[in-house]
């Protein structure tokens, strides 16, 4: 259900600009289109924590491994839905809710699918976690293209929304296989590995895929100032650039983490090169590489966020100084 209405985001129809014919009459139907706030994402995330909690009772007091894919799907797929709630309420333009959907479910199974396709020969050495990086972001990033091709109007906000929409999808999928794998071990199920998987992954949902995608989509769509077609600009292979390498940063904070750890911790280093490592020093270089590891996802996921908000706010100054010329 959408209403006319007064957004921040945007702007009337006699402001656009000249380039109105064409694609971009679709902008003056759009730019007036909100749809409606409630807070569903927090409601559904309440109620869906409530309903986790007690899938989990049941499943430990029953022992019943017919509920476990129960608990995957709930796990995996609870906070990345709700970013998509979040972003329904706060998306405008000609885009509804069922292509928000659709976007989190093709784009989340495209994308699993396009990744494990081209990373399926990487070899495992120090470059693995950038190619990771680059060959995810590539592909969130042109199923992003695709489906907000008919997206007005194109801005920096409407892009990072979408952006976390479609990354939200591929997080969901992606935790789901995890999930599965941590719950698969030689004495039958682990029903703690399992929740611990989804708890964290829960956790650091929206500052993984969501935020990475978001960001590239800030940029893309931003570029297109208003228009109804995507524009180039060379910030979106910086920003390409740059979402790839939070996503290899993150992905390699644990190592890095480790390493570090060991170069800070006195006479691990020697002890390892000698082949006999002393309990206190084995726990002193796990402690300190369990506090590293956390605080370097706070910094990526800090840079992260910083990142996104400077591009929509430099956008956002671009248009109005656009506005204000014309």
């Amino acid at each position: 259900m959408t209403t006319l209405t007064v957004h921040p985001d945007q702007v009337r129809p006699d402001q656009v600009g000249p380039d109105r014919t064409g694609p971009d009459r679709r902008l003056h139907h759009a730019l007036s289109t909100h749809h409606h706030h409630h807070g569903w994402w927090w409601k559904t995330l309440v109620a869906g924590l409530a309903l986790w909690s007690a899938t989990i009772v049941v499943t430990a007091w029953t022992g019943n491994a017919n509920l476990v894919p129960t608990l995957i799907l709930l796990g995996s797929f609870l906070v990345p839905f709700c970013v998509v709630l979040f972003v329904v309420e706060r998306v405008h333009g000609n885009i509804s809710m069922l292509q928000l959907v659709l976007a989190f479910f093709v784009g989340g199974v495209c994308g699993v699918l396009g990744a494990s396709l081209l990373e399926a020969n990487l070899a495992q050495n120090t470059w693995t976690y950038g190619l990771v990086g680059l060959i995810e972001e590539f592909v969130k990033g042109v199923l992003l293209v695709i489906i907000g091709w008919r997206v007005v109007p194109k801005t920096a906000a409407q892009g990072a929304l979408l952006g976390a929409t479609v990354g939200a999808g591929f997080a969901a999928f992606e935790s789901a296989g995890y999930a599965f794998n941590a719950a698969i071990s030689a004495q039958g199920i682990n029903l703690v590995s399992l929740l611990q998987t989804e708890v964290i992954r829960a956790i650091l949902a929206p500052v993984g895929h969501v935020l990475w995608t978001a960001l590239l989509g800030a940029v893309i769509f931003g570029a297109a100032r208003l228009h109804a077609r995507f524009r180039w600009s060379w910030w979106i292979p910086v920003a390409y650039l740059g979402a790839s390498l939070l996503h290899a940063l993150w992905d390699s904070m644990s190592g890095l983490a480790s390493l570090v750890a060991v170069l800070l911790t006195r006479n691990a280093l020697q002890q390892l090169e000698a082949g006999d490592v002393l309990a206190r020093t084995a726990n002193a270089v796990e402690s300190l590489s369990i506090v590293l590891y956390i605080v370097g996802l706070a910094v990526v996921s800090a840079a992260g966020v910083i990142a996104l908000l400077l591009v929509v706010r430099h956008y956002l100054r671009t248009r109005d100084r656009r506005i204000s010329v014309a």
